[in-house]
């Protein structure tokens, strides 16, 4: 150190984590119980979870867009169009999931004609992105959850994502070097990615193999999928933030931001998983 250098601030070890650790492992932890016991026990008990959280998170990306954009999301028609996504994708599978969807977007275009004309197409559209990103999405996981092997297709579809979590952030916390989006997602690296196909991978090939029976190969494929949609899920959730200029969509899980930071990886994986499943390992 040379006469009159100035040490650089110490940076505490929780701002270089960038949360509350211990915070964050104890809700992910409850929020896995709550996930396995309502599976376990009537997995259509699951079905329940899906819906408030997607209520939950409705509320929160409608709150983002009012807060960041000025835009007016009308709540009553998406949350009850939401939560008929998600209950009437049960008894009626594909064919309730969409004409629900099909009614809340009609729904929108007549509810807000009741605030005139200015800024009616940006409120529309932004409230059929609403409804399509999260209750719809929702609802391939309902799908999934109702087949008769809904518990194994279930598990098929999360572990694989949280198994991409942990094998991302320590891929990423030993090797990471190079930014995968930096503009976007500075914190995401290759290395990590790698680390959650690798993860991803093999714990599809698990769930498939244990829990539904179908080949080694097709479970290392579904995982590596899992993981793609997983990863782009949670870089388009970065992108929308960064738009409005907000860190989090909400606060309501210590540790993790709101529900829908909690949720932006697993929305368009159960679409991919859905699909996916249903080509590869029929029920």
């Amino acid at each position: 150190m040379t006469p009159g250098e100035v040490l650089p601030p110490r940076v505490p070890k929780s701002a270089r984590l960038g949360r509350n650790l211990f915070a964050a492992i104890a809700v992910g932890l409850s929020m896995g119980a709550i996930i396995l016991s309502s599976l376990l026990i009537v997995r259509q008990f699951f079905v329940a979870v899906l819906a408030v959280s997607a209520a939950i998170a409705t509320w929160e990306l409608a709150g983002a867009l009012r807060r960041g954009a000025g835009i007016e999301v009308p709540l009553p028609v998406v949350l009850v169009g939401g939560q008929a996504m998600i209950w009437l994708a049960w008894p009626f599978g594909t064919a309730g999931l969409a004409g629900s969807f099909a009614l809340t977007m009609v729904a929108t275009l007549l509810w807000r004609m009741r605030g005139g004309a200015s800024h009616y197409v940006r409120d529309v559209t932004a409230t059929v992105f609403t409804a399509a990103y999260v209750p719809l999405c929702c609802g391939f996981a309902v799908l999934m959850t109702v087949a008769p092997d809904g518990l194994g297709r279930v598990l098929t579809f999360m572990l694989p994502v949280i198994a991409s979590d942990v094998g991302g952030y320590a891929a990423g916390v030993l090797f990471g070097r190079h930014p995968m989006a930096p503009t976007i997602s500075p914190k995401k690296s290759w290395e990590g990615f790698a680390g959650s196909q690798l993860a991803g991978m093999a714990t599809g090939a698990l769930c498939v193999h244990l829990f539904l029976g179908g080949p080694w190969l097709v479970g290392v494929l579904t995982g590596s999928l899992l993981v793609i949609s997983a990863t782009l899920g949670d870089l388009v959730e970065s992108m929308i933030k960064r738009d409005l200029g907000i860190k989090d969509m909400g606060n309501l899980l210590p540790g993790h931001g709101g529900m829908m930071d909690r949720l932006d990886s697993l929305l368009p994986t159960a679409v991919v998983a859905w699909l996916v499943l249903s080509v590869l390992v029929p029920v």
